[in-house]
């Protein structure tokens, strides 16, 4: 949203765009704050959403297709990400 408003021409489109921006981050912070969860485990597994959302999103309304290095360092990311899940459920992380 924020990138969409930087790139918009006019001013009420820029505003709107920011203001849709603040909120939707104000709300997301305090979704991932509120409830009492390992802030570890959380991040391990909000940067592999963050990345898969991150390049839906860039791809759907960009038109950038990820290259083979980000889809190989992706990978990795959510690699990384399952096993911290797989630890968790397991217990132990």
């Amino acid at each position: 949203m924020v990138r969409s408003g930087l790139h918009a021409h006019a001013f009420a489109t820029r505003i709107l765009f920011f203001g849709l921006g603040a909120v939707v981050l104000f709300s997301y912070g305090c979704i991932v704050n509120s409830p009492p969860w390992d802030f570890g485990k959380l991040l391990g597994v909000y940067v592999v959403f963050f990345f898969v959302v991150a390049q839906w999103i860039n791809w759907a309304f960009f038109h950038q297709r990820p290259s083979g290095a980000i889809l190989l360092g992706g990978g990795f990311i959510v690699a990384g990400g399952a096993i911290i899940s797989w630890a968790s459920l397991r217990g132990t992380l």
